[in-house]
């Protein structure tokens, strides 16, 4: 019988944890402190699980470079916080393909429905596609 831990097609899905910091700002390692985030979540080629979690880390390194950020120019960086998530893909890579699920504890039916998102809010415009870039 297959491994339920290997990917019968080669393909794995994992999500890391990035968070926003001021490099100068005296709290940026602060456990209390408050901080932007972001979940990415993608997919790599790789031959188990130990791969893929090394290609998904290495992945979420480029993410991490400092820059200058904002009109004063504050050294700024997002920092990786670590992996969420890790789950072979059991199907070929096709339109409908399950690539991700999760098990959730029992819940209401009032609390399971406030998880729900209307397609409005779903496929609505982000603030990025308002206006085309000044560059193209």
């Amino acid at each position: 019988m297959p491994s339920k831990s290997v990917s019968p097609v080669g393909w794995y899905v994992g999500s890391y944890l990035l968070r926003f910091v001021e490099l100068n700002d005296p709290g940026k390692d602060d456990p209390q402190q408050e901080f932007l985030t972001w979940e990415n979540t993608v997919i790599v080629q790789a031959d188990n699980l130990d791969h893929a979690y090394d290609k998904i880390v290495a992945l979420a390194a480029f993410e991490t470079e400092s820059y200058q950020g904002g009109p004063e120019g504050v050294p700024v960086r997002w920092v990786f916080e670590g992996m969420t998530e890790l789950l072979p893909i059991y199907e070929e890579l096709a339109d409908g393909a399950e690539i991700m699920w999760a098990e959730h504890e029992p819940t209401r039916l009032e609390h399971l429905r406030q998880r729900i998102c209307s397609r409005d809010e779903l496929i609505r415009p982000s603030a990025d596609d308002a206006e085309p870039s000044p560059s193209g």
